[in-house]
């Protein structure tokens, strides 16, 4: 089976926008939800899947019955769970919540990270037996990688047989990353100390990613932000391990990979919309970073 399904779920304080796409017994799902209040929602099913679960957007809060664990979230975080069947209460903190979801059937799962690493072999055997477990203590950011291939799921302009082969893949890309990220998020010494400073460090994010035509500077983000240009550096390096400019540079490039699939624009029209110089410019830094040159995407979609 290989479809997108779309529905629109309303209660009386909220919207909740749900897209699945189904790879046979891989279930991936995209939600956009606006709320109106912060009281809790309860939803759980007794399905005995690996769920890999990526907050995009938004702040929340809620708690996992299985794992008897209750969890703070700031918008920009990634963790894999498992419990046979599953129930959370969650408590949004903000008006717009962003998620993204990968359910993995457990004995598919089990196929898949027999050969990975210590820490992913070490939450496997827990899934073989059946016990309720968390990948990582520490939540991982959503980094400039897991980003983009989420992007590249929600865009995906393949139909049939060969979007079925892309979701597949695009999964497994987003399960080896997610586990990969286990040592940079186990590393005990950070940086940022305080929940406000870190709010302030995806507020960065979100900014840089509201003005990618128009990209603000180091000491505009700082003001915007109300941190000094020393910590925004380290905090967002520390986040989500690249630079503030090499971060932009990859979103920019994205962005134009996605006008160049999705539009008629030129490649020197999407150059100056983002704020490249030259065009000459813009096609040296997409062949930089794709391999191909801009007019070559739009001849080969």
């Amino acid at each position: 089976m290989n479809h997108d399904n779309k529905q629109q779920i309303r209660t009386p304080h909220s919207v909740i926008d749900i897209t699945d796409w189904y790879c046979d017994e891989i279930r991936l799902t995209h939600t956009f939800s606006t709320y109106d209040n912060n009281k809790p929602m309860v939803s759980g099913n007794d399905s005995d899947v690996v769920r890999l679960h990526f907050g995009l957007k938004g702040d929340y809060a809620f708690s996992y019955t299985q794992l008897q664990r209750s969890f703070d979230l700031i918008g920009g975080h990634h963790n894999i769970m498992y419990s046979k069947g599953f129930e959370i209460a969650v408590t949004p903190k903000a008006k717009e919540i962003e998620t993204f979801g990968i359910q993995f059937p457990r004995a598919l799962f089990l196929e898949f990270t027999q050969n990975g690493n210590e820490h992913l072999q070490r939450f496997g055997e827990d899934v073989l037996k059946g016990r309720s477990a968390l990948l990582s203590e520490n939540w991982g950011p959503i980094d400039t990688g897991i980003q983009q291939v989420i992007g590249q799921i929600l865009h995906c302009r393949f139909t049939g047989q060969l979007k079925k082969l892309f979701l597949l893949s695009k999964s497994i890309e987003l399960l080896v990353l997610s586990a990969e990220a286990y040592n940079y998020t186990e590393k005990k010494d950070s940086f940022l100390k305080s929940k406000s400073d870190k709010e302030k460090i995806i507020a960065v994010r979100d900014l840089i990613n509201d003005r990618l035509n128009d990209p603000p500077g180091l000491s505009e983000i700082a003001q915007l932000v109300g941190l000094n240009e020393y910590k925004l550096k380290r905090g967002f390096k520390e986040t989500f391990n690249t630079t503030v400019f090499d971060y932009l540079t990859a979103q920019r490039l994205q962005l134009a990979n996605q006008y160049l699939l999705d539009t008629q624009k030129t490649s020197a029209e999407i150059a100056y919309e983002l704020g490249y110089s030259t065009p000459q410019h813009f096609n040296n830094a997409f062949k930089k970073k794709f391999g191909v040159t801009p007019n070559s995407v739009r001849i080969n979609p």
